[in-house]
């Protein structure tokens, strides 16, 4: 279809098809098997200006919005979603600064993560905040001209391998949601030490681990926004980025239907390619059609959010859920073409479904996503009577 891409658009596009063919197709499957952070590829990313996109001109970015970071990610998702988290998830970690930063903090933190000489991480779940984000038990207390940081978040993407981190911790416990702050935090800082990192199921090439806070002294001038306003920050940089978990999704779906169609084409039964078969046929139209749908969804979503200062938080959660359970769909039927041969990991095919699961629970669980979207509906509907 055609998405009435700029121009612009459409040569970072190619740009990122051509990289993640030629550069991380080749490498996925040892980076999954080791579970090491492809490092080298990150170093090319940003030679190639990929993490530039999203970065405002004056901070050393090419000003591009929420749609150019879809498009990258959908493309390198295609060939690894794993390896693609390493740009995704340093623009999760760089939405609090571009959304709440100052001047100042933007002068400081957005150049080196522009140039990719920095990544950055979210750090927002803990081991009893996960759906529930507002149950956070990490503190902040001011003291003199410092803050001081103490607590645990688990399950960070680019954890240990960031050199920034956007931290919301509790100013005020006794506030709940309402008492919670957003923080920088620079790699090196005492009291900064990182935990278990995680053996995870897919994603292996993504680095994930856990950030410990131990009396870790900040500067005060490192709060973003206004002691008070985290969790606000965090929601903001939710509905921004959640079209980036849908784009990696759809990468991962879109890789794995292209390798059904090849193999449909090659695999012969009955002496006839298996493409020629009904039953076939009709799994692939299901796949290509569900691929489409969400496509479009998240491309008008994040156009939506490029052109408009209005709340997404509904659209953005929509293109969230419905890519996430699309790559699962997409993928289970992929290993089902394949048959017997999906289930090896002789082929390509079952490292897309075991990295399409964690697209349906990170960044908010469909489910509570699904809880996000009848809100809204049920609200929007009071407010038409």
């Amino acid at each position: 279809m055609n998405y009435f891409l700029t121009e612009e658009q459409e040569a970072f596009r190619q740009l990122a098809y051509e990289f993640a063919q030629g550069k991380i197709a080749p490498v996925a499957a040892e980076y999954d098997v080791k579970a090491e952070f492809p490092w080298p590829i990150v170093k090319e990313m940003a030679r190639m200006d990929f993490f530039r996109l999203w970065i405002p001109e004056e901070y050393e970015g090419l000003g591009g919005g929420i749609t150019e970071m879809c498009l990258v990610t959908e493309e390198m998702s295609r060939a690894c979603g794993g390896i693609a988290l390493a740009l995704a998830g340093t623009a999760l970690g760089t939405f609090p600064i571009l959304i709440s930063g100052n001047d100042e903090q933007k002068k400081k933190y957005l150049p080196a993560l522009a140039s990719g000489e920095a990544l950055a991480a979210f750090c927002l779940t803990e081991p009893e905040a996960g759906s529930d984000a507002g149950a956070i038990q990490t503190t902040a207390r001011l003291e003199g001209d410092h803050y001081i940081l103490n607590g645990t978040k688990h399950f960070i993407t680019n954890g240990g391998v960031a050199k920034y981190y956007t931290v919301i911790a509790s100013t005020d416990p006794k506030k709940g949601s309402r008492g919670a702050s957003a923080f920088i935090v620079e790699e090196g800082t005492e009291g900064l030490t990182f935990g278990k990192k995680e053996d995870k199921m897919g994603i292996r090439a993504s680095a994930t681990c856990e950030v410990v806070f131990q009396d870790c002294k900040i500067p005060k001038e490192n709060l973003l926004a206004k002691e008070g306003h985290g969790f606000m920050v965090a929601m903001k940089t939710l509905d921004k980025s959640r079209p980036g978990v849908a784009s990696q999704a759809l990468g991962i779906a879109q890789g794995a239907f292209d390798h059904a169609v090849r193999y449909a084409r090659e695999r012969k039964q009955f002496g006839q390619s298996i493409s020629s078969f009904q039953a076939i046929q009709h799994m692939l139209a299901d796949m290509s059609t569900q691929i489409e749908a969400a496509r479009a969804l998240i491309y008008a979503t994040a156009k939506m959010i490029d052109n408009s200062s209005t709340d997404y938080g509904k659209e953005s959660a929509i293109c969230k859920v419905f890519a996430g359970d699309t790559a699962m769909k997409v993928t289970t039927d992929a290993i089902q073409i394949f048959g017997g041969y999906g289930y090896m990991k002789d082929y390509p095919i079952e490292k897309y479904m075991r990295d399409a699961k964690i697209t349906q629970i990170y960044e908010g669980t469909n489910q509570i996503q699904r809880n996000v979207i009848a809100a809204k509906v049920i609200r929007e509907s009071a407010m038409h009577k």
